[in-house]
């Protein structure tokens, strides 16, 4: 005999809360390519770790990437932007003490002159931020984010979204 209640009987959501409670997380996070005018990319220097990134962060709890990685701006730079734009999702395979993550890419645009001088440190995970020729800024990420960041430009060329693994498109 079947004691699964189905759909509409009394504890189905119970049921169905104990299985979700036992499936596997996923651990986000969410990057952007923030550009000026002249084509620059826009790193920051984290004071937690070695090298240079893209701005962005770890998605929080039932947070989705795209709102995890306006937060990040916010907290970390005073930048708010509004739009944004789905470049890449990036599936990074189990790696030191990590866990399995995805990590997603957006554009978000070319910031004017004036709002790139209002960007400022506002979060002690920052040590500081630079707009770098997109050849140096690659130059100065770490290997894992190097390829992400790669293949993100190019769908920001092409306008093929891409899906990765390990920063290699699938």
């Amino acid at each position: 005999m079947n004691d699964v209640p189905r759909p509409g009987e009394p504890g189905r959501d119970a049921y169905l809360a104990e299985g979700n409670a036992r499936q596997a997380r996923k651990r986000a996070a969410a990057d952007a390519l923030v550009r000026d005018e002249e084509g620059r990319l826009l790193l920051v220097n984290p004071s937690y770790k070695d090298g240079w990134d893209l701005p962005g962060g770890m998605a929080e709890a039932n947070e989705p990437p795209d709102e995890a990685l306006r937060r990040e701006l916010r907290e970390e730079l005073g930048l708010s932007i509004t739009s944004l734009h789905f470049l890449c999702v990036d599936w990074v395979e189990p790696h030191g003490p990590w866990d399995d993550y995805l990590g997603f890419v957006f554009d978000a645009g070319v910031l004017p002159p004036e709002r790139i001088a209002e960007l400022k440190p506002c979060d002690e995970e920052i040590s500081e931020h630079g707009f770098f020729d997109v050849p140096k800024a690659l130059q100065l990420l770490p290997a894992r984010q190097r390829a992400r960041a790669e293949q993100a430009l190019q769908a920001l060329n092409d306008g093929i979204p891409r899906y990765l693994r390990n920063g290699v498109s699938g």
